[in-house]
């Protein structure tokens, strides 16, 4: 299995509020989307092929990321990669270390929601 992945958005947190506002906008609120509407929210913001594979570190549940990149005959870095794009949105230093990073992006404590206009 290769790895890839290992481009970085230019913009994790421009990356993280345009997919997030969009799958908000189309399919509401949920703890995780599922691969297909990632997919779509990434194609509807221009994200690039390159890149797009953090959108669903962040929206994506863990199983469902790597089940994606498994049938690819890829390997990712999901808690990393998720971590990173966290880190981006976060309105504090966030303690990120201690919590479980399997948690759906909408558990994570620190985030700053008004990054995501779509949100209320």
């Amino acid at each position: 299995m290769s790895s890839v992945c290992a481009l970085s958005p230019p913009d994790k947190r421009v990356q993280a509020t345009r997919v997030g506002d969009d799958l908000l906008r189309h399919y509401g609120r949920k703890p995780y989307y599922s691969v297909e509407e990632v997919k779509a929210a990434n194609r509807r913001n221009r994200i690039s092929i390159d890149v797009e594979c953090w959108s669903h570190a962040m929206f994506n549940s863990h199983e469902d990321f790597d089940a994606m990149h498994a049938a690819l005959g890829e390997v990712c870095d999901y808690a990393g990669m998720k971590l990173q794009m966290l880190e981006a949105v976060s309105a504090g230093a966030g303690g990120w270390f201690d919590f479980d990073l399997d948690l759906s992006w909408l558990e994570f404590p620190d985030i700053d929601w008004s990054v995501f206009d779509f949100f209320d």
